[in-house]
C-alpha cells in the first residue's frame, strides 16, 4: 500500500509542479491546491498506513499495552488541511481582484509595472 500511495504522492507533485510553471494564474492555483494535496499524503505516508490499534491507553494503566498507531501525523494533516484551504481562498480573491483591474489572467500580459514597449530598465546609476 506504500508503494501505491508514494507513487500517486510523486505523480501529483509532478503535476502540481507543471501546473505552478504555467502563465495562467487559475492553474497555478489548481497547482497549489495539488501541492498541498500531495504533502498531506506525503505526511500520511509516512505516518504509516497500517491499521493498528488506536491510540487509548486503559484505565490503570501508565503506557499502551501493545503496539498503538501514531496520531500525530493525522494532527499534522488536519491542521495542513485547513491552512491550505484558507490559503486558496485566499489566493482565489487575489487572482480574482487582479482579473478585475487588469481583465487577463495571462501573467505575460499582467506587466503593468515593466511594459514590454518601455525597453531595458538602466543598468547602472
Amino acid at each position: 500500500m506504500e508503494t501505491a500511495l508514494s507513487l500517486v504522492v510523486g505523480c501529483l507533485f509532478a503535476v502540481s509542479l507543471y501546473l505552478l510553471l504555467s502563465k495562467h494564474i487559475i492553474r497555478m492555483l489548481l497547482g497549489v491546491v495539488l501541492l498541498s494535496n500531495a504533502v498531506n499524503l506525503l505526511i500520511f505516508a509516512a505516518g504509516r498506513v497500517s491499521s493498528i490499534a488506536p491510540p487509548l491507553v486503559p484505565e490503570g494503566a501508565e503506557a499502551p499495552l501493545a503496539a498503538v498507531a501514531n496520531p500525530l501525523p493525522q494532527a499534522l494533516i488536519l491542521t495542513a488541511i485547513v491552512i491550505a484551504f484558507s490559503f486558496f481562498a485566499f489566493l482565489l480573491v487575489l487572482a480574482y481582484r487582479a482579473y478585475q483591474d487588469l481583465g487577463t489572467d495571462d501573467t505575460d500580459e499582467m506587466r503593468v509595472a515593466e511594459p514590454e514597449d518601455d525597453g531595458l530598465p538602466p543598468l547602472g546609476y
